[in-house]
């Protein structure tokens, strides 16, 4: 594997260093500039996301949960999703991952970042973050030379991790995937994954509370 860049392959998993508290205030939660977004701005209720496209549990929540989540609750103008990027799992394969869906833009970001869920295992088990990437990168529309200069853009990157490291410490990010739902964590039972049925009960609640 060809390194993609000296400072990509040692940028460090920020979220690691972060502490976590479990207080909430029932409060809806603004979007910033920065995040990539679905559905409703004006929706009641707002559910953010944090996850790595390096994320095993978040590659598996993308895949079983969030289609009939993005159903229910986004396409219906229910709820207004806002995902934000953390850099748990390799964190060599998630900066490089939200990069190349940034560079893509934003009417492409969630193609991108379920594309690069969607070859996680295969990253995983081949080793070839570079030859994946590209891959990901090429059906995205971009071509070798754009692949190239994205994953090697150092502003970009440290944009990547100032962002991540000051919204993480803001909502006390520990692990991923984490879910805040008008400013209130929820975790699944096996503490991560929150279910379809688990979201159901937190939103009903939001909603209730925003009425």
């Amino acid at each position: 594997m060809r390194p993609l860049t000296r400072r990509l392959l040692t940028v460090a998993a920020l979220s690691a260093t972060l502490g976590m508290t479990l207080a909430g205030c029932d409060k809806k939660q603004a979007a910033s500039a920065d995040d990539m977004t679905l559905g409703n701005a004006n929706a009641k209720v707002t559910v953010v996301e944090y996850a790595s496209t390096a994320c095993p549990h978040c590659a598996r929540w993308n895949a079983d949960v969030f289609p009939a989540f993005k159903t229910k609750y986004i396409d219906t103008g229910r709820v207004h999703y806002v995902a934000r990027e953390s850099l748990t799992g390799d964190p060599r394969l998630a900066a490089a991952g939200f990069l190349i869906a940034r560079c893509a833009g934003k009417d492409k970001y969630f193609q991108v970042v379920d594309a690069l869920y969607r070859a996680q295992e295969r990253i995983y088990q081949s080793g070839d973050i570079r030859g994946e990437l590209q891959g990901v990168a090429l059906a995205a529309g971009l071509n070798e030379a754009q692949f190239n200069a994205c994953v090697n853009d150092e502003k970009a990157l440290k944009a990547l991790n100032d962002r991540i490291e000051r919204q993480g410490k803001e909502d006390k990010i520990t692990g991923t995937p984490t879910f805040i739902i008008n400013g209130k964590k929820v975790h699944g039972d096996d503490g991560g994954e929150a279910s379809l049925a688990e979201l159901d009960a937190a939103i009903a609640q939001a909603e209730a509370a925003a009425k």
